[in-house]
């Protein structure tokens, strides 16, 4: 296993709180295309520092790889300056290698390439560490915890690790997927009793810091674990009460039809 997090991280600055934030506001996940506008204005506006406009164009090449635009993704990296500008702290030149490694390795693992996208995302952590930014640490980490074949557990243990160390709440958020993330592992491998504990901490992770699509999701795992360890009236429970709140759902509705023994609506 890597070693990377061992090294002694900066001070964490609280700028970064305050940029994290702000990508939080400009990010649309639902609609990649209009966030690619929002941060290719910003990535060219000259108001802000060019450290800012740099960010900015990581955020833009993220939204041209969810959109599957990743040779156009690729070249918008290509072009962040990693040295920085002359008298920059080293925390921010630090920070901004961790956040292109990281795309560079979400773009690769979207890609359907997972082995290249490991080298990046740990040189993605040793960056964030030495940026002081728990937060892009735990962003790398969940993505290894998600590609790096047989290191899934080690990855995602370092991330539990490191979230005990943070009282950041939209820190704290990670904890959401690393949860989700390593019970679906631990669910296709035929552990579905410690798969389920690990989506009940999803709920509980993402009630205390998610958000709601966060905790619509992190229930669903719960109940269709449920359902794979044969207690199919708690899965039932929990599926109808989300059936209530989104009853055009698909994923539910799918659910609800396997529990019920009714026409499914979509293929698993």
């Amino acid at each position: 296993m890597d070693d990377s997090t061992d090294q002694v991280p900066a001070e964490p600055s609280r700028h970064r709180v305050a940029e994290q934030l702000m990508l939080d506001r400009m990010w649309d996940f639902s609609d990649p295309a209009a966030s690619e506008e929002r941060f290719r204005e910003a990535a060219d506006d000259d108001d802000h520092p060019a450290h800012v406009r740099s960010v900015m164009a990581t955020q833009l090449a993220r939204a041209l790889g969810i959109q599957g635009k990743t040779a156009e993704a690729l070249a918008v990296l290509d072009s962040v300056v990693l040295d920085g500008t002359p008298g920059e702290p080293e925390t921010n030149v630090a920070e901004l290698r961790a956040r292109v490694a990281i795309e560079r390795g979400r773009l690769a693992a979207t890609s359907g390439n997972p082995a290249d996208a490991v080298p990046e995302l740990t040189r993605g952590v040793r960056q964030a560490a030495l940026a002081g930014s728990t937060f892009l640490v735990l962003d790398a980490l969940h993505m290894l915890a998600l590609n790096d074949a047989g290191h899934e557990e080690e990855w995602a243990a370092e991330g539990f690790d490191v979230l005990e160390g943070t009282r950041d709440p939209r820190t704290l958020r990670w904890g959401v997927a690393l949860h989700n993330n390593l019970g679906w592992t631990l669910h296709d491998e035929g552990r579905a009793e410690a798969a389920l504990r690990h989506f009940e901490q999803a709920v509980e992770a993402a009630d205390a810091y998610g958000t709601a699509e966060q905790q619509h999701v992190a229930r669903w795992s719960v109940a269709r674990c449920l359902r794979t360890l044969d207690r199919a009236e708690e899965a039932l429970d929990i599926q109808r009460e989300l059936a209530r709140a989104r009853p055009d759902d698909p994923y539910v509705q799918a659910e609800l039809a396997e529990l019920t023994g009714a026409e499914p609506t979509i293929e698993e």
